[in-house]
């Protein structure tokens, strides 16, 4: 049986008694980091050179920092002392990460991080290692790790625990390990009451660990994504990337609110199906005669249901349950599956699906307190339908069952993000042309080679067509960038607010002309241009007139009745934020955007200084901490936060 302790500070002393010299940890990413004992190891080693540490892990999750007294520090304030809790044990290295403050003694290398959060560490960047993440539990392995450390869910009653929210490259690390020969790592679990029971392979005995912490209360928030709000831009790319679903698929998607809408325009075609049409064909009147959707999509309720098959389980996820979407079940039983798929399965086999089949597959989740509320009270027949598995079996086909995993996963739909695309079909999705790294390759090339590699699927990389930054407005459809995630070899389909642009077995000349459809009007001529330069586009090529409706005001005014009605609304999954700052976070956003250059700061602030005070303002200016400004920087920022009220104001 494990050593057992209460204190994280008694388990650090446990381990740096078991471990001499350096000491190599792995952690997994994201939430099932114990970071009540992470933190207490590193208060013990940071200021002894004597112990340097390596730390293996991911996505190191710290929620905002409110520095100043500007307008977002005013904002985030009160709302992060809310929702993450006064209490949350923020990790102590990743602050010092972030500050470039790691001691020289100390290195943490991670293959995902929080996105664009470390642009400009040098400590992050120099140690970011650059992998899928398949290849996360070798690349572990290959560093012989002294201890891998996870937070684990424990059920009363049971001497089980629950790998829960990170199921995803422990075990698949450990055989790795094994595999090369290196001695097995010591194994520590930090339970955690608030994090919730999953059942099925993501269990293990106690005796898996050599050592379980169980900390006395009161038990921090579990890390919640804030649910952001959806754009018009987002909406559309959503309802575009519905249309391709065929019912009785597999479903595949990221995170992020192109997630949301995705997730929100699936939920809407199967439970209002007659609404969903008619903001389709307000959107794109031709869609529905879209080769691609007749191909390979559908626009009709799911009668079949489909099987979700994500590397993360997430906000969307569970509306779509929730909805009868996802209600699809696969078994493991590969023989039962080929009778399923031949057509003469038994009447036992069904009865078995029934009972054993699991419609939700995923090797981690991270969500909202809601999302985590919702996993903890499901009914015990809809938990079992759940199952959290290795990342060796989510992001592949190979090294497993591979007939088995084609079964299951017909009509496969892999939908991720992406910064920017070329007219040729690269991809943008991780790093910037310097080679600083926003977030991290993850899973995307996984899942973009998996649906070149099964039969019926297909890669979908959605992305907004334009971005804004100090020197105005940018295309994120490129003709070339410094970087690419995917490679133009592996294009697929894009999706941007404009359009679908299938590139799969396509020439350039028509991935150019296919690309530049979906740019943003004011983007076309100069990028046609350049693809005629390249020699990849016929000289006497010209843009069609239809192109030019690809126009922010045009997308707003066709979306405007369904905004307005609540068909699509700011916050199709729920929201962390409360109405009044619902409201403000619109306003800032306006506020940001209208700022970013030197002009468009001076004409704000004149326009600012003319605006008359609203009616309702004074709730804000009071949320804000505006209340009575003093000083002539407070009142400006009053004064600048009264004018985006009014112009992001709801009729």
């Amino acid at each position: 049986m494990p050593h057992h302790v209460t204190d994280p500070d008694a388990a650090a002393a446990w381990l740096l008694a078991h471990v001499e010299g350096p000491l190599r940890i792995g952690a997994p990413l994201a939430l099932g980091k114990p970071h009540r004992l992470l933190n207490a190891l590193y208060a013990r080693i940071e200021n002894d050179p004597s112990r340097p540490l390596q730390l293996y892990t991911a996505l190191s999750l710290d929620p905002p920092q409110a520095g100043g007294d500007g307008l977002e520090a005013r904002f985030l304030r009160p709302f992060v002392e809310r929702h993450f809790g006064a209490d949350f044990p923020r990790l102590a290295y990743a602050r010092a990460v972030a500050r470039d403050a790691l001691p020289a003694h100390v290195q943490v290398e991670e293959f995902y991080m929080q996105s664009g959060a470390l642009l400009g560490s040098s400590q992050a960047q120099r140690a970011y290692t650059s992998l899928n993440y398949t290849q996360a539990a070798d690349a572990v392995a290959q560093r012989a790790p002294h201890a891998i450390v996870q937070k684990v869910a424990r059920r009363a009653g049971t001497t089980r625990l629950s790998l829960s929210c990170n199921n995803d490259i422990t075990q698949d690390t450990l055989d790795a390990i094994a595999a090369r020969g290196l001695p097995r790592p010591l194994l520590i679990a930090e339970i955690d009451p608030e994090l919730p029971w999953l059942g099925g392979t993501a269990t293990v005995d106690a005796a898996f660990f050599d050592l379980v912490v169980d900390p006395p209360g009161p038990y921090p928030k579990l890390f919640g994504l804030p649910r952001q709000p959806v754009s018009d831009a987002d909406y559309a790319i959503g309802l575009y990337a519905s249309a391709l679903v065929r019912d009785g698929g597999t479903l595949q998607i990221g995170i992020g609110a192109l997630a949301d809408a995705l997730s929100h325009a699936l939920v809407l075609r199967h439970t209002d199906n007659a609404r969903y049409r008619q903001v389709l064909r307000a959107l794109d009147p031709t869609l529905e005669d879209h080769p691609l959707v007749r191909e390979i999509g559908g626009l009709g309720p799911f009668e079949t249901g489909l099987y979700g098959c994500s590397e993360m389980l997430n906000e969307g996820f569970r509306r779509l349950v929730q909805s009868g979407v996802i209600r699809r079940k696969v078994h493991d039983d590969l023989a039962l599956m080929q009778r399923l798929a031949g057509g003469n399965a038994y009447t036992a086999d069904h009865a078995r699906l029934a009972e054993e089949g699991e419609y939700l597959h995923g090797a981690f989740y991270l969500g909202s307190p809601e999302f985590y509320d919702w996993l903890r009270h499901l009914p015990e027949d809809e938990c079992r339908a759940i199952g959290m598995r290795r990342i060796s079996e989510i992001n592949q086909l190979y090294g497993g069952d591979e007939t088995l995993q084609r079964l299951q996963r017909r009509d496969a739909r892999f939908f991720n993000s992406c910064m920017m695309a070329t007219a040729l079909g690269a991809a943008v999705s991780d790093a910037l042309e310097d080679g600083r790294v926003v977030s991290g390759v993850g899973g995307q090339y996984n899942f973009v080679a998996m649906a070149h590699a099964l039969a019926d699927a297909r890669s979908v990389l959605m992305f907004r067509a334009v971005r804004e930054s100090g020197d105005g407005a940018q295309s994120n459809v490129r003709w070339n960038y410094g970087h690419t995630t995917i490679a133009r070899h592996l294009r697929d389909v894009f999706i941007d607010e404009y359009g679908i642009a299938d590139l799969r077995g396509r020439t350039d000349e028509q991935c150019v002309i296919a690309m530049a459809g979906i740019a943003d009007a004011a983007f076309q001529a100069p990028l046609l241009e350049q693809a005629k330069a390249a020699k990849k586009l016929a000289r006497d090529f010209a843009a069609p007139a239809h192109w030019q409706r690809n126009r922010a005001d045009a997308l707003a005014a066709a979306l405007a009745p369904f905004r307005r009605d609540g068909t699509l609304p700011d916050y199709p999954l729920g929201s962390d934020f409360t109405p009044v700052e619902q409201d403000l976070l619109r306003a800032l956003t306006w506020l940001k955007a209208n700022t970013g250059s030197v002009g468009g700061k001076l004409r704000t602030v004149l326009a600012a200084l003319r605006q008359r005070a609203g009616d309702n303002d004074a709730m804000y200016l009071q949320r804000m901490g505006l209340a009575h400004p003093a000083g002539l920087g407070e009142r400006l920022d009053a004064r600048l936060l009264r004018l985006a009220l009014a112009r992001t104001a709801r009729a």
